[in-house]
């Protein structure tokens, strides 16, 4: 196998996983579908980080000595009211699926862009196994110096993720890849809409404000930010001659070269 059918193997749509799914992408007028691509990725991602979160935390040595944590970590303010764009994170994921364009090329644009969450996810979950970094910055945090909304979200934080699976930052690297997704949908199926250059300008806003938010929440050290942002721009510059090819190839041509027509 050559190496373009390999990594057209790894980026195109996944014949058999989504087979079933596609079947059903008419359910509710289309919009059931992003729900069970959501759901199948969530499967495939939030199990493996969780699974490597709590096997680092409860039986793995702390291997970051091997990238110490330098000065300008610990140096770094706490900001509170940070917890906010950090936790906002967790809005992309709904926001992506909204915008995914509601025909069957933006279906399977939005395919491809959760087998990059996904691929990307378990190239992390192997650093995390093999390299185990505790990030033991936590007793920073001045807890009566916040409100109740920055309690609420530090103490869900701190719940429920163990302060390892440190480098690189999956929050950097799933923000910047979902980040780069809507963009590319903002400019091919939106342009033309009022709101959409409003949009992009306050989506890379946060995106910036969520990467210094994981470091003056004390999440992570800057290693894990910078590294994160290199497995992003990996992941995105490896999916991307793929979107380029959805986004500009006949959608039945594409069905058929994946192996879902009829």
């Amino acid at each position: 196998m050559d190496n373009d059918s390999f990594i057209s193997r790894l980026t195109m749509p996944w014949n058999r996983f989504w087979v079933r799914t596609w079947g059903r992408r008419e359910i509710l007028n289309g919009n059931f579908f992003p729900l069970e691509v959501f759901v199948l990725g969530l499967i495939f991602i939030a199990v493996p980080y969780f699974g490597s979160n709590n096997i680092a935390h409860f039986y793995l040595e702390d291997a970051f000595s091997v990238f110490p944590e330098n000065s300008y970590d610990r140096s770094v303010p706490v900001i509170n009211w940070m917890i906010i764009p950090y936790a906002a994170l967790y809005l992309f994921y709904p926001a992506t699926l909204i915008l995914t364009p509601k025909n069957d090329k933006g279906r399977i644009e939005l395919i491809a862009a959760m087998q990059m969450l996904i691929l990307a996810t378990l190239f992390c979950v192997m650093i995390f196994l093999l390299f185990p970094a505790e990030v033991d910055m936590r007793h920073q945090i001045d807890w009566d110096s916040m409100n109740g909304i920055e309690t609420i979200l530090f103490e869900f934080i701190h719940t429920s993720d163990k302060p390892w699976n440190a480098w690189p930052s999956l929050h950097i690297v799933h923000s910047y890849c979902l980040a780069r997704m809507m963009t590319h949908w903002l400019n091919h199926n939106y342009s033309e809409t009022k709101w959409a250059k409003s949009f992009l300008v306050l989506l890379w806003v946060e995106w910036i404000l969520l990467c210094i938010s994981i470091l003056t929440t004390k999440q992570h050290y800057m290693f894990d930010l910078f590294s994160g942002m290199f497995v992003g721009y990996f992941a995105w510059r490896f999916f991307e001659p793929t979107l380029n090819k959805i986004q500009s190839s006949n959608t039945d041509s594409l069905i058929e070269e994946i192996g879902w027509s009829s």
